[in-house]
């Protein structure tokens, strides 16, 4: 089979996103690197992408230049990665669905929930791909958990309890740290800052592994440094179109957390809980008996668990394969776009933009409830309700 072409855009030298995606689109030797606008220094991002083995003619100066250029070739590229600043999105993504490509964008996918809504409506108006990087659903026993979930294991799911948090933004002598600083300013980052940073992951998981939409919320939001205007600690408890009942703590002021994203599912016949940073393995006790370990690369798990394995059991499988699971299912849903045929379902399983539409929802909702005292508010966007 031949490789998929596959472009980025952003993700240059010194990005903390680009080398992980790099890895992980070619991990399964499924795309092939093809062309890039790595920097918005134009000569950096061509010298940048040269040195990583593109030619001269598709290491582009900018992303205007790339659209330009690839829009015409016959060997034009078939998926392109906007990892650029969180308010360039929403223009750079729209305008390359717009030109017939297919678009991997990383979260948050617009900076507001119209703009979502445009992301919505150009992908299906394009009939492209539109994906969010919510990279962290890629692992394989996060699919493994889906499945468990979606053939009756748990029975009817009563509460999902969702968090993302860590201490790395705990330091307030860390104020005037631009690397800080922007993620907290409504003027860089929006209506929110650590509940649309970090929050959104713990959500969109607990959305994908019940598959369940959240349709109300209420968020006791909060700036424990006080020189904040954006929040860096939130408690969320949300409702979701199936009946369960959501709780996700989110904060940045968490000390003695490094990523602490993790997930529990309590249903009326057992519960789960999976951890990222111990992602190997899955916890899962049944009603009325002993606790049992589920391990990745182990037999007779799920055809969704199985696809995503790549190395023996015991050996650990990191963020950038859990990545390289979000490029493996779209380079099947591409390849079933150009043949007409059906996607294969244990890959049909990436990220939509309807799930970064629903991300922005939830983040103006936060925003929304946190200043009317935790009130309780519509969390869904407009064009679901």
């Amino acid at each position: 089979m031949n490789k998929l072409k596959w472009g980025m855009v952003g993700g240059g030298e010194g990005s903390q996103i680009g080398p992980a995606h790099r890895l992980g689109s070619g991990l399964d030797g499924l795309f092939e690197f093809t062309a890039g606008a790595l920097d918005h220094r134009p000569e950096e991002g061509r010298r940048y992408g040269q040195a990583l083995g593109l030619d001269a003619d598709r290491a582009y100066g900018s992303w205007q230049e790339m659209l330009e250029g690839e829009r015409n070739r016959d060997d034009k590229i078939d998926l392109v990665t906007v990892a650029t600043p969180n308010s360039t999105h929403f223009e750079i993504t729209k305008a390359f669905l717009e030109a017939g490509f297919h678009v991997l964008c990383e979260k948050p996918m617009t900076m507001t929930v119209d703009e979502g809504e445009q992301i919505v409506k150009a992908a299906s108006a394009s009939g492209k791909i539109c994906a969010v990087n919510y990279g962290y659903s890629g692992y394989s026993l996060v699919r493994h958990m889906r499945a468990m979930i979606a053939r009756g294991d748990l029975g009817a799911i009563r509460v999902v309890n969702a968090e993302f948090s860590h201490g790395h933004h705990a330091d307030a002598a860390d104020a005037d740290n631009p690397r800080v600083r922007w993620r907290y300013d409504p003027a860089q980052a929006g209506v929110s800052a650590q509940f649309a940073d970090c929050g959104i992951h713990a959500m969109h998981m607990a959305s994908f592994v019940t598959n369940q939409q959240v349709t109300r919320l209420s968020a006791d939001i909060v700036s424990c440094i006080a020189s904040r205007e954006l929040e860096d600690d939130a408690m969320v408890n949300f409702r979701m179109d199936g009946g369960t009942v959501g709780r996700l703590w989110t904060s940045s002021i968490a000390i003695g957390r490094q990523h602490g994203l993790t997930i529990q599912v309590f249903g009326e016949k057992g519960g789960l809980r999976w951890a990222q940073e111990q992602p190997n393995q899955l916890y899962w006790m049944p009603l009325n008996e002993r606790l049992q370990i589920i391990e990745r690369g182990e037999g007779d798990l799920s055809p969704e668990a199985d696809r995503t394995t790549r190395v023996t059991i015991g050996h650990a499988e990191g963020m950038p394969l859990a990545f390289a699971n979000i490029y493996k299912d779209l380079s099947e849903a591409i390849l079933a776009n150009k043949e007409g045929r059906a996607c294969d379902p244990a890959a049909d399983l990436y990220p939509r933009a309807e799930d970064g539409l629903r991300s922005m929802a939830a983040v103006a909702a936060v925003a929304e409830s946190g200043a009317a005292e935790a009130s309780w508010v519509d969390a869904r966007p407009p064009m679901f309700r």
